[in-house]
C-alpha cells in the first residue's frame, strides 16, 4: 500500500458516514435560507408564483413534496421542469435549491422541485422510488396548474443528474423494477434531459483517482457517496443497481424501447466529475440520441449555482437556448405513448 492510500485510510477513518455532511447540510440549507431573504430573490419580483410543499407521494413523509414555481406573465400551457436537487444524495432539498426554480420559472417554465428521501437513512433505491412516483404526479396532475406534459424537461445536477437519467432510462427502457414500471406506463417521455455535473455511475467510485490526480479529501468524499447511496448493496446480483448507474444502462449498448429524447450535459473542466460526462455523451450518441455537452473552462462542480458570475450567466443561456431548440420544434416534441402494462 503506497502513501497515498494509506492517507486515503486515515481520511475515510475520520469520516464517519452520516455525521460530516450533516454539518454541511445544516451550513447549506442555511446560507440558502438567507440567501432567500434578499429582495432580488423574491418570485414576485421576478413575475413568479410558487406554491409550497404539495405532496406527491405519502403526505406523512416530509420528503414527498414538491413546490411549484408558476410564471404569472408567460400564456399557458407552460412547458414544464421537472427538478431534482443534487448533494449526494445525502443532504439539501428543494428548499435549497430555490434559485433552480426561480431560474427556469423566469424564462416561462412551470417548474416541479422536488425533495426525496436522503441517505445513509434512506439508501438505494428509496432516493429512485420517490422521483419516480413525482414523475407520476407531474403526468397525472400537471396540466391543473397550467403545464404541458408534452414538453417536459427533467433537469438536475450531481446527484439530481443521476436522478434524471436514471428517469429517462425508466421512461424509455422497459424495467423490472415495479416503480420503474409505472413511469413507463404513464406513456410519457420528457422532450429533453438536463443532468449537470452529474455523478452518473454510484459504483466503482474510485475510477476517478484511477484516471487522474486529484485531492484524496475529494476521493474520499465521493466514496463516502457511494457508501451511504449503496449501503446493503455489497455484492448485488447483475442488473440490481442499473438505476443508481444509468451511465452504464446507455453504455451497455441495448436500444432502448422508446426512442431517447435529446441530452444537454454542462459540466466545468475542473469538476472531479468531469469523466462521467463525457464518457455519457459518447454512450448517447451511439444510441443515436441528440446528446450535446458543454465543458466550461477551470469551472468547478455545480458552478451554474453561482448565478452572479460571468460562466454560470453563460451555461443558463447555453441551457435555454438548447430548450428553445428542441421544446419548440414539433417535429422534435416527444411522443406521448398509449399506456401498455404488463398483463
Amino acid at each position: 500500500m503506497d502513501s497515498r492510500q494509506q492517507r486515503l485510510l486515515a481520511i475515510q477513518k475520520r469520516l464517519r458516514l452520516g455525521a460530516g455532511h450533516v454539518v454541511t447540510d445544516g451550513v447549506l440549507n442555511a446560507l440558502a435560507v438567507a440567501a432567500r431573504r434578499h429582495p432580488l430573490a423574491r418570485p414576485d419580483r421576478h413575475n413568479v408564483e410558487v406554491i409550497r410543499n404539495i405532496p406527491y407521494g405519502d403526505r406523512a413523509i416530509r420528503d414527498h413534496h414538491l413546490d411549484i414555481y408558476r410564471p404569472t406573465r408567460h400564456p399557458e400551457p407552460h412547458p414544464v421542469v421537472l427538478y431534482v436537487h443534487g448533494g449526494g444524495f445525502r443532504m439539501l432539498s428543494k428548499d435549497s435549491h430555490w434559485i433552480m426554480g426561480l431560474a427556469f420559472a423566469r424564462q416561462g417554465y412551470l417548474v416541479c422541485n422536488v425533495s426525496y428521501r436522503l441517505a445513509p437513512r434512506h439508501p438505494f433505491p428509496a432516493a429512485v422510488e420517490d422521483v419516480c412516483a413525482a414523475y407520476e404526479w407531474v403526468s397525472e396532475h400537471v396540466a391543473a396548474y397550467g403545464g404541458d406534459r408534452s414538453r417536459l424537461v427533467l433537469a438536475g445536477e450531481s446527484a439530481g443528474a443521476n436522478l434524471v437519467s436514471t428517469l429517462a432510462v425508466a421512461a424509455t427502457y422497459r424495467r423490472p423494477e415495479p416503480y420503474a414500471r409505472r413511469v413507463f406506463d404513464t406513456g410519457l417521455v420528457p422532450a429533453a434531459v438536463i443532468p449537470a455535473c452529474g455523478l452518473l455511475q454510484v459504483t466503482d467510485p474510485e475510477r476517478f483517482a484511477r484516471r487522474r490526480r486529484i485531492p484524496l479529501w475529494v476521493t474520499s468524499a465521493i466514496l463516502e457517496v457511494s457508501r451511504a447511496y449503496l449501503r446493503g448493496y455489497r455484492q448485488p446480483q447483475p442488473g440490481v443497481l442499473d438505476l443508481a448507474d444509468p451511465l452504464l444502462v446507455f453504455e451497455r449498448g441495448a436500444p432502448p424501447d422508446r426512442p431517447l429524447p435529446p441530452f444537454f450535459l454542462p459540466v466545468g473542466t475542473r469538476d472531479p466529475l468531469l469523466d462521467d460526462t463525457r464518457r455519457m455523451v459518447r454512450a448517447l450518441r451511439a444510441l443515436g440520441c441528440a446528446a450535446e455537452a458543454e465543458y466550461y473552462s477551470g469551472e468547478i462542480h455545480a458552478f451554474h449555482a453561482m448565478v452572479w458570475r460571468r460562466q454560470a450567466r453563460r451555461c443558463w443561456r447555453d441551457i435555454f437556448a438548447f430548450l428553445d431548440r428542441h421544446l419548440r420544434a414539433p417535429a422534435l416534441r416527444p411522443a406521448v405513448f398509449a399506456a401498455r402494462r404488463a398483463v
